[in-house]
Formats: structure tokens, sequence, C-alpha cells
């Protein structure tokens, strides 16, 4: 496998650590991307070979800069995995707007900030590969985490665009989206937005109930994620979405023969605005 150079952000825990342990251990160039010096600490000591750089994916004004000093020190990026992200978990109603505004900051507009500083400079050398991690839940939904779906959905539909667009000039995009995974997700790294109305609870509390005692027991492993990962960036042909998991295969399987039979039974109606 040819060495590549791969930028990662998010790369001091859950999958960017896995997927830059992964890389290094076949001989690729990592650059991990990483918002507080304490993090960087972690990387480091995990992953002494690893290359690290500060940067706050909301930090919106930095990036080029950031990603022009990264390319004058390591050479060319071959690969950006678009990794950091959070989840969210809350009920619609009792969620306040300030926390949707931070969800789509970190998991939309900084993911598309990286990849737009990384974009002229792969047209330019009609090559690169850009992974933007976004989740089954780019796909299906489930209560309690509408803010999290629609960050993820619109990175989704983002990333599609990104991939008609790029393909001209030789760039790959694909949409990575995974199923319940073995990290910090549902754990410390999730965002909850505390209970106000009782109504709700007994929809949303046994949902909060279930994730919080099925963290660090999901089916998913997250080094099995790095290695497909790794399959993906050497494909020649590679998706537009990859789901990884057993959980996200069955669900949006699911999702997809729920959709056809909706479009079925409303197919008089909705061929009825023709004019």
């Amino acid at each position: 496998m040819p060495r590549k150079t791969i930028f990662i952000t998010g790369a001091n825990s859950g999958f960017g650590l896995a997927i830059a342990t992964a890389a290094r251990r076949q001989g690729h160039r990592i650059v991990g991307a990483v918002r507080s010096d304490d993090a960087r600490a972690v990387l480091a000591e995990r992953l002494p070979e690893a290359r690290s750089v500060l940067l706050d994916v909301t930090d919106f004004d930095r990036i080029e800069d950031v990603v022009g000093e990264v390319e004058d020190e390591h050479g060319p990026v071959d690969v950006l995995i678009n990794n950091a992200g959070y989840g969210h978990e809350g009920v619609l109603e009792e969620s306040p707007l300030t926390e949707m505004r931070r969800q789509f900051d970190v998991n939309v507009f900084g993911a598309v900030a990286v990849a737009k500083a990384f974009l002229p400079r792969f047209r330019e050398r009609r090559r690169g590969f850009i992974v933007n991690v976004t989740s089954m839940g780019g796909m299906i939904t489930m209560p309690g985490i509408a803010y999290y779906c629609g960050s993820k959905f619109a990175l989704q539909g983002i990333s599609q665009v990104m991939r008609a667009e790029m393909a001209p000039f030789g760039v790959h995009v694909t949409a990575l989206c995974p199923g319940s995974f073995r990290t910090d997700w549902a754990g410390r790294s999730m965002v909850r937005t505390e209970r106000s109305i009782a109504e709700y609870d007994a929809l949303f509390d046994p949902i909060r109930a279930a994730r919080q005692a099925k963290s660090g027991h999901q089916p998913g492993d997250p080094e099995k994620l790095a290695a497909a990962v790794l399959t993906l960036i050497e494909s020649e042909n590679p998706p537009p979405q990859l789901l990884l998991g057993s959980d996200a295969v069955d669900l949006v399987s699911q999702r997809i023969e729920a959709l056809k039979a909706e479009i079925e039974a409303w197919k008089a109606v909705s061929l009825s605005t023709d004019g």
C-alpha cells in the first residue's frame, strides 16, 4: 500500500484515534488535529509517531491557515478524515436552540470548513480523498437525538454534492455511516439536555436509560472500523456512503423498505401534482 499523509480531525479519541493508530501501523504519516493542549498530550502519549496540530474546527478563520502550515511542513495531504464531532441527546421541545447551533457548528460547519480548506488543493493536484464521518443517524432517525440526526443528515447531503462536484478532478468523497460502536459517543462526549416536561417521561426516559446502559457495550469494534476505513481509502471506486456495523445495515435497510412502501402508498397523490 503506498504511503499516504492522512489528516484526521478529532484524532485524540474514539474513531479518530483508532483510525490514526491503524494507519500509522501500516506506515502512513498521520497529522492529527486536536482542539486543546490536553488532547494533544493524550495523542502524543498514545501515538507518539503522529504529528499534531491545535485546531478547533469551529475556529473557522484559522482553518485555512492551519491547513496551509500543515502542508508546508509535512507535504501534500492525501486523505482528509473529517471525524471531529459529538452527540447531543434531548427531547426537541426541551432542547434550547443554543445547543442546536453548537451541534451544527461542530458537526456540519466545522466539517465543511475543513473540507473547503482542502478542496482547492485536491482539485489542483487532481487527487485526494475526503471521508466525512456522518452516522447511521444521517440516514435514519430516533427520538431524542433530533439535533444530532439533523446535523448528520446535513453532512450526508453535503457530502453527496461534494462528491459529484469533485469527481471530475479525480477526488473521492465518501460519507462514513457508523452504527453503534464502543466509543465515548454515548458517554462522556455526549451533551444531554436536562429533562423539564414530564409528559415526555414515558417516551424518553427508557431511551435515555437504555443508551446509558449500553454505553461501552455496543456491538461495533472501533479497531475493525479503522481497518474498514483503510480498505476504503485504497479503493479506486469508493461508494458515496459506507455503512459500518450490523445495526446500521439492518436499520437503514428497514428504513429504505419503509420508504419504498410510503412512496407506493401515496404514489397517486404524488403524481397528481404534475401539470
